[in-house]
């Protein structure tokens, strides 16, 4: 566990192992007592451990706080170290005040409110506040097993001294009470016990246990809530605001084959409510089958969506909620012994955590795999991956279930045997959607009946003049105001560029009465997207936010796009003119939805896309109907009619297609994993891929075992296998076994086109690595793959490289690129010496990057480089992301060990890109740059501040920000500070774990 969340939790205190810490006090005087007196450190134990057991069960319990590292300790009935009446009185004073100087000042407010609603209490208002703020811990500390008592989970026994054994033991089980209770007074947050919540929790626990051994069962009574206990569908109200399922929600739930735990892929429109069913799925596994479980997305910002809404949940139940996305993720996870996890992952992120898993043996901890979007399986490297993942998990393990889900499947057969999954679809939508195409002024609904796939439907009722009809030729002026400001409405363009003129062009057009519709409201918004852009913002934005319009493309930040979605999702925006790639993203639902073109770039849609895009349409609960509209040129006429008839595109397997990141990759991994290490079992396992179930389909002019011995001998030129095969004796039990550098590059995710480079690179590193700024090491970080995309702007170039430092200057001419290069280009000369590209770029990209941690402002940094916002933030996350899979790539290569605490720094600095202050906080879930510094403004200064916030305190300190964020960030806060207590526990464990050999 970082020393971040350390700090978090406990002030000043290092660590619980320090020299100054608690535990070690206690080993001082432990140690001290034994030499003389065991009896009496004995009855002074069972006096402290009392203390601490009669806190857990509603007594005075022990205050502990940190002040300049000296640390207080009270006894409640006797003192077991003999303080001094007066000085306790003295210590309690102190403690208090201390503790109170350590909430920010909103926090104080609260209490002091609290303070006034209980003024009927026998105790004074301070010894009142005392008890509120300082025993904040006084309820139960409750783990997840004290829902199911037959879980297999046990509580820890508290009679520690009666134990004969070695002294060892009992200082172990001291430290452990110690730090069990320091960190549930970290994590605790209410503030009065109440019989009541007493009874609902005991109510829960016997409906988990209930719901538990009814779904082992598989019994047909599946008791409150689908074998949940009736909380759950409390908290799904409370958190979500859905009072009942669909009809075919219900059905799903209660298929044979979820009770028989087999695997299933289910289809249904976009919005038709599937997340739901896989989050009751996910709910069971966690509490039920007390089993962890790995839920998939395709991108990062749904996952920390995700992460937010779940976490409430996690909360509430007892169960930890994981991210990983980006640069964050711990390989193997910390294997909890009481808590269950819930891993949100991206799909690469998924994969090197089954990966982990596999390699510690503990791939059957899985008990449930969900994926969202499955008909990913089909795109690019990022579905050769999810393929990757889905196969070792079936062919690893034969208790973990796999759930697949998809708006959009066509040939659902070769999924279904790839997945070995049952199947169930229906067309359900909770919004009837309408479809249209328009040509010219004439709209026609899509009609599969009709002989070409269209009917008449009306003509449009908008008078244009002769200006505006030379601004706007396809009449999108005139089908948006049909529904806004009253109505939502989604444009999707082709291009970035594109959407900013659309964006521009309606609000020229606009009457100027639309700009009072919530005017107030756009007012903040215009100021909220200032300060995230310290001081800057975006001038078309300036130009079109007081109309409710806005575009929405990944040339935004992300600070950006979250505000322009919150605000279009309350309904302060009513318009936006976007890119195809919201439609895969979050879920921003419209009453319209026009398509600008049938094109993706300079590409034809293609009917997964047309379907996602217009799946966008109709607001369930809001409107009655939604519509989708897709302007038609004549040209494109057939190509449409042939759109809206065809059917979904199959999914294809991506194994051959992405070969250093597909097979190549895969087959490393297998004999890495030792799940396959002869050529006989390597084809077995390809066999149950998805590329197995389609080979004759998709490789006609070679078989799967050519496929097969192609890669491995590929792997074995670039000399990460060992090992021998050849067309004679391919089939033999010749055994293969993995190169350090081979291990390296599967553990790391590195893709096996750049590993050799970076192996080299890094060597090269060793020689003369230049530590007087971190240039050096930001090079190395650089993504192999933005290269090809960077166009640098050589007076640029020139104008940054003159600004560096003597040493500084020195890395462009180590990596291959000398002065003379860059002075030439800047100035148009002829170059005769041949310089590699692919350098020159990642160099220029490197000074982006190194530019971007100096200031910390990807406004002015992107207008120095004169590229998108967008841009900047990609690279950067990117940068995070490469940098962490080169950590992880070193840590297996002893040579390298150099470059670990460098990389370990280098990944935060690129994860967060902020001042160091502001890095707790945005760790949470959802907590961008420009929420934590209004967090941190208003007092909200670690982790445990945020744990501990009311969330209505919350709502009306800080600035834009709504109830329903405020709760999901205070839980998600609390989330992120439960999963580091576990972490510390299980650290304190392993350092204290008596080793098995000890008589």
């Amino acid at each position: 566990c970082s020393n971040d969340s350390e700090e978090d939790m406990f002030g000043d205190c290092d660590s619980f192992c320090g020299n100054d810490s608690l535990l070690a006090q206690v080993d001082d005087i432990e140690h001290k007592y034994l030499q003389d007196k065991n009896t009496d450190v004995k009855a002074a134990g069972e006096i402290i451990l009392g203390n601490l057991q009669s806190g857990i069960h509603q007594k005075k319990q022990d205050n502990f706080s940190t002040s300049e590292n000296v640390v207080v300790l009270k006894a409640d009935k006797e003192d077991a170290f003999q303080m001094n009446e007066s000085d306790q009185v003295d210590s309690n004073q102190e403690l208090t005040e201390s503790i109170l100087d350590d909430l920010p000042s909103s926090q104080l407010l609260y209490f002091e409110k609290m303070d006034e609603l209980s003024s009927g209490s026998r105790l004074s208002p301070a010894s009142e506040r005392r008890n509120k703020c300082v025993n904040s811990s006084s309820d139960k500390i409750r783990s997840p097993s004290s829902f199911c008592p037959d879980a297999g989970h046990r509580n820890r026994p508290t009679d520690f001294f009666s134990d004969s054994k070695s002294d060892l033991f009992k200082t172990e089980s001291l430290k452990d009470h110690l730090k069990s209770a320091m960190t549930g007074n970290a994590k605790a947050q209410t503030l009065q016990v109440s019989k009541t919540k007493q009874l609902k929790e005991a109510v829960l626990s016997e409906e988990i246990c209930v719901a538990r051994k009814t779904i082992e069962s598989s019994s047909v009574d599946i008791g409150p809530f689908y074998g949940l206990p009736s909380k759950v569908k409390d908290l799904f109200r409370q958190f979500r605001g859905i009072e009942t399922l669909y009809e075919w929600q219900h059905d799903c739930l209660m298929l044979e084959s979820l009770q028989q735990r087999k695997n299933l892929i289910y289809s249904l429109p976009t919005s038709g409510g599937k997340t739901l069913v896989a989050e009751i799925i996910i709910l069971q596994e966690l509490l039920c089958r007390q089993k962890d479980v790995l839920m998939i997305l395709p991108y990062v910002a749904i996952v920390q969506e995700k992460v937010r809404g779940l976490s409430s949940f996690g909360i509430e139940l007892g169960f930890l909620v994981e991210e990983y996305a980006g640069s964050k993720g711990r390989f193997p996870p910390i294997k909890r012994r009481i808590k269950k996890s819930l891993y949100i992952a991206t799909i690469e992120k998924g994969h090197a955590l089954v990966n982990s898993l596999i390699e510690t043996e503990r791939i059957d901890d899985l008990g449930l795999v969900v994926v969202d979007e499955l008909h990913m399986l089909g795109e690019g490297s990022r579905g050769a991956a999810l393929e990757t993942t889905l196969a070792k998990i079936l062919y690893t393990s034969k208790n973990t279930q796999i759930i697949g889900m998809s708006a959009t499947l066509n040939n659902v057969g070769d999924l279904q045997k790839f997945l070995q999954a049952e199947y169930y679809t229906n067309n359900f939508r909770p919004v009837e959607l309408k479809e249209y195409i328009k040509i010219r002024d004439t709209i026609y609904a899509v009609d599969s009946k009709a002989e070409n796939g269209f009917t008449f439907s009306r003509l449009l009722n908008f008078t244009y003049s002769g200006n505006l009809e030379k601004a706007d030729p396809d009449h999108i002026i005139a089908l948006v105001t049909e529904v806004i400001p009253k109505n939502s409405c989604l444009v999707f363009c082709p291009t970035k560029k594109n959407c900013e003129n659309v964006a521009l062009m309606v609000c020229k057009y606009l009457q100027k009465a639309f700009r009072a519709h919530r005017e107030r409201d756009k007012q903040d918004l215009i100021k909220n997207l200032k300060n995230i852009g310290n001081g800057s913002v975006c001038p078309v934005l300036k130009q079109t936010i007081p109309f409710g319009v806005a575009y929405h493309h990944s040339g935004l930040t992300n600070d950006e796009r979250k505000s322009i979605e919150e605000a279009y999702s309350a309904g302060v925006l009513c318009l936006l003119a976007c890119t195809a790639t919201l439609a895969a993203g979050v879920n921003l639902p419209a009453r319209r939805v026009i398509l600008r073109a049938p094109y993706v770039a300079n590409d034809f849609l293609k009917k997964n896309q047309y379907k996602q895009m217009i799946g966008r349409a109709g607001r369930a609960g809001i409107d009655s109907a939604g519509e989708s509209i897709l302007i038609v040129q004549e040209k494109d006429k057939r190509l449409v009619q042939d759109l809206v008839k065809s059917p979904l595109e199959n999914c294809y397997s991506n194994l051959l297609l992405e070969l250093t990141k597909g097979i190549q990759s895969l087959l490393l991994s297998l004999v890495g994993l030792k799940i396959a290490v002869t050529h006989e079992e390597v084809e077995n396992f390809m066999r149950s891929t998805l590329l197995g179930v389609q080979q004759q389909l998709l490789s006609k002019e070679k078989s799967l075992s050519e496929i097969i011995n192609d890669g491995l001998e590929n792997l074995i030129e670039k000399g990460l296998l060992k090992g021998r095969i050849s067309e004679k004796d391919h089939n033999s039990k010749c055994t293969l076994t993995i190169t350090p550098l081979g291990k390296a590059t599967y553990k790391g995710s590195i893709d096996l086109a750049y590993c050799n480079l970076l192996y080299r690179e890094l060597k090269k590193g060793l020689e003369g690595l230049i530590l007087e700024s971190n240039l050096h090491l930001l090079y190395l970080a650089t993504p192999y793959d933005m290269t090809s995309n960077c166009s640098p702007d050589w007076m640029i170039y020139l104008r940054q490289f003159n600004q560096l430092s003597a040493a500084e200057q020195k890395v462009a001419d180590i990596v291959g690129v000398p002065e003379s290069f860059i002075t030439k280009k800047a100035s148009g000369q002829a170059i005769r010496k041949n310089v590699d590209s692919a350098v020159v770029n990642r160099l220029y990209l490197s000074f982006i990057l190194y530019t971007l941690l100096k200031e910390t402002n990807i406004w002015s940094v992107s207008e120095k480089f004169n590229m998108s916002r967008g841009y900047v933030q990609n690279l950067l996350n990117s940068a995070a992301s490469f940098a962490s899979c080169i950590l992880h790539f070193c840590e297996e290569l002893e040579e390298f060990w150099v470059y670990k605490a460098l990389l370990t720094e280098l990944t935060k600095q690129l994860t967060y890109c902020v001042k160091t202050e502001l890095i707790p906080l945005m760790e949470v879930a959802g907590v961008l740059e420009a929420r934590a510094k209004q967090l941190y403004n208003a007092g909200y200064k670690t982790l445990a501040h945020l744990a501990n916030a009311n969330p209505e305190t919350l709502v009306k300190t800080i600035e834009h920000l709504s109830r329903r964020q405020a709760k999901q960030i205070v839980s998600s806060a609390k989330m992120l500070l439960s999963e580091k207590a576990e972490a510390l526990q299980e650290e304190v464990e392993e350092l204290f774990k008596v080793p098995t050999d000890i008589p």
